[in-house]
């Protein structure tokens, strides 16, 4: 059985279900399904619910209820460096929903299907106790999408855009903190045009949709790989939300803890397409982070003032579900992580060596 809890469940929901023979990724080995298709044309499908992210009031407002909505499908699509086609749109609405606040979210489900380039196709609509949104989106991908599955030691570790505003937001919502929430304007941008040029250079790809630790801990199991973070963490990190972590006195790793992140993607890029990927980038106006490498063995090591401190990444991944989502107690905990280490600095890694 697998350690980490959610990829035990997945496990247990999905061992015996049939899967298609043209189906070209296994389970957890991708962020969207990719079937092939008569002809060679590869069909991504991915599909995600609003539906816990309403009910702990994460997501409050109507506009980016509806945003995130299409949002974290598409980034699914992204992630394997698709083209979109479109979305089905499943909205499963109360009785007494105000008018002001549906009309709010569909909204913002228009304006995030246009910004990704998603039309609604159709969908379905019911009524029930607890408002939930869902989108099943569909995306092309001529010859070879990229999966989690490639990288390998001395490939370049790289993230789209600045880390850790997901986890500051998320701090300060589910704390209660409801006006540093809003002040950081939380609304991650889709990486659609990035994924295709990742698709084209890079060895494997995945969103940052839970946060980063938890994106590298899959990556390393999957790929049996170890990664070391060389910047400093204020330079990865964003702006505000390192402004956010100050405040409420938390380290700065912290913020790539999750359980809910900014909707990157942090991919690799082998060492002979580096310089390439870099110019091809700067050619569509974009600048990735580089975050640091691929190494041999397992393990997540960070920068501190002590040299690099590795990462229960584990622990940190599975932390949030056994403390069944209290806020105070996950930070407690996090701050507990970051005691444990010598005084070198180093947490002892969960993964196997």
């Amino acid at each position: 059985m697998d350690a980490v809890i959610e990829n035990a469940l997945i496990q247990r929901l999905t061992h015996a279900l049939p899967r298609s023979a043209r189906q070209l990724n296994g389970v957890r080995e991708s962020d969207a399904e990719l079937v092939r298709l008569p002809g060679g044309l590869v069909l991504a499908l991915t599909t995600d619910a609003i539906a816990e992210e309403i009910e702990t009031g994460l997501y409050a407002e109507p506009e980016l209820i509806g945003w995130m909505t299409v949002l974290v499908n598409a980034s699914d699509l992204a992630a394997v460096g698709a083209e979109p086609l479109g979305i089905l749109l499943n909205q499963t609405l109360t009785p007494d929903l105000d008018g002001r606040f549906l009309d709010a979210l569909q909204n913002g489900i228009a304006q995030a299907a246009e910004a990704c380039r998603l039309p609604v196709l159709g969908g379905d609509t019911n009524f029930g106790r607890r408002l939930q949104v869902a989108v099943a989106a569909v995306g092309t991908v001529e010859g070879e999408p990229i999966t989690r599955l490639g990288c390998r030691p001395g490939d370049r570790l790289f993230a789209s855009d600045l880390l850790g505003l997901g986890g500051a937001y998320a701090l300060a919502r589910l704390s209660g903190d409801t006006a540093t929430a809003d002040s950081l304007d939380y609304r991650p941008q889709p990486r659609l045009a990035e994924g295709r040029l990742i698709r084209r250079h890079a060895s494997c790809c995945m969103d940052t949709s839970d946060g980063a630790i938890p994106t590298l801990d899959e990556l390393m199991r999957l790929n049996d790989v170890g990664f070391r973070i060389e910047p400093s963490l204020s330079a990865i990190l964003d702006p505000a939300a390192l402004a956010v972590c100050a405040a409420a006195g938390l380290p700065e790793w912290t913020l790539l803890a999750g359980p809910h992140g900014e909707f990157e993607l942090i991919f690799t890029v082998p060492q002979s397409s580096h310089r390439l990927f870099l110019h091809e980038a700067r050619m569509i106006g974009w600048r990735p982070v580089e975050l640091g490498f691929v190494e041999e063995g397992s393990g997540l090591g960070l920068p501190s003032p002590e040299g690099h401190r590795v990462i229960d990444t584990l622990r940190v991944r599975n932390l949030f579900t056994e403390v069944n989502g209290d806020v105070r107690a996950y930070v407690s905990q996090l701050l507990s992580l970051d005691r444990a280490g010598p005084t070198a600095g180093v947490i002892r890694t969960g993964l196997r060596r």
